[in-house]
């Protein structure tokens, strides 16, 4: 681990530090300290605010991402069963490190983690805003028996298992947009990718990339759409980055599972409670066209479907995007 981020780990309690301090720390001179200072600002793009007399501190503190606590709750859940747990200071993307890895033959169950992306993606190849130490960017990997046609549900059935986690921290209000959001008070609060590869009658293996925003603050301003994270939400139960990530583990095992056992079909009524746009009028739009219509639910596939001049039918993820009529 390089010493810049070692310097963004002593300062990530929000406090003043002494020059004096943390060159002893790092064993480096105090001129050596500004340097780094420079670099880790230029770097993690992280405010630091500098007081003479006082020293030096990150604008804001930091809840960076602990090893050792993922770990502990993560055996407290399931002792003796432990997933690869790949942690990353920076990296461009953590689904695609994941990806790589999985052709290489790492293991079912293997978590990466980051503490920013410089190339985080959303649907359709938007940017996924990562700002360093704020969030949760979460790609976790399974294999299947199946074809990779007959994995896609995974993707809607493991934003149940995001939603089922939210619940636990008390956040009721969230809900489901398909195929893949879940939102809080109509902004979105996390987002899903799921990656697909394999033969084409199986196995396969997936890659589900979670993007869950837990305290943006003003670096959420070149989003392009309503957006909300944990701390915007009134009594939800607090909780560290490194609880999330164990939790969210613990969660989309279980959902993998399920799946494995029985399909897209045992998740559908769990969807559709949460489905925010269910029975409302909405409009479909893909790359050419728009259509207003009903939505209706998903079907067994995954797949959307919208009554449309009195029939209904069926559209996928990939094709279409989703807004409330109106």
């Amino acid at each position: 681990m390089s010493d810049n981020f070692d310097l963004v780990k002593i300062m990530a309690d929000g406090r003043f530090h002494s020059g004096e301090e943390l060159g002893a720390k790092l064993g480096v001179s105090r001129a050596a300290v500004w340097k780094k200072l420079q670099l880790v600002k230029d770097r993690y793009l992280l405010g630091i605010d500098a007081v003479k007399g006082k020293g030096y501190r990150l604008s804001e503190s930091l809840d960076l991402l602990d090893r050792e606590k993922i770990i502990e709750r993560l055996q407290q859940s399931n002792p003796g069963t432990l997933p690869s747990l790949n942690i990353h200071t920076t990296i461009d993307s953590t689904n695609s490190w994941l990806m790589q890895q999985a052709a290489l033959g790492i293991e079912s169950g293997s978590v990466c983690l980051a503490e920013q992306q410089n190339g985080g993606r959303g649907r359709h190849g938007r940017q996924w805003v990562s700002p360093f130490g704020r969030n949760l960017y979460f790609s976790m990997l399974f294999r299947f028996d199946l074809a990779p046609t007959q994995v896609a549900g995974l993707s809607l059935a493991s934003a149940i298992g995001v939603l089922r986690l939210l619940r636990q921290l008390n956040c009721y209000q969230a809900g489901l947009k398909w195929p893949n959001d879940i939102l809080w008070q109509g902004k979105k609060l996390a987002g899903l990718l799921l990656e697909v590869s394999g033969e084409t009658s199986g196995p396969s293996q997936v890659v589900v990339g979670v993007g869950l925003n837990v305290g943006m603050g003003s670096l959420g301003e070149e989003i392009d759409q309503p957006w909300s994270d944990l701390r915007e939400i009134p009594e939800i139960v607090a909780c560290s980055r490194s609880e999330l990530a164990a939790s969210l583990t613990i969660h989309l095992s279980d959902i993998a599972e399920q799946y494995r056992a029985e399909g897209l079909r045992s998740f559908i009524d769990e969807w559709h409670a949460s489905d925010l746009f269910m029975g409302k009028e909405v409009v479909i739009r893909s790359a050419n066209r728009a259509q207003n219509g009903q939505h209706l639910g998903i079907d067994d596939s995954g797949g959307i479907l919208i009554r449309i001049e009195g029939e209904p039918r069926c559209f996928h993820a990939g094709e279409v995007s989703l807004r409330r009529a109106g």
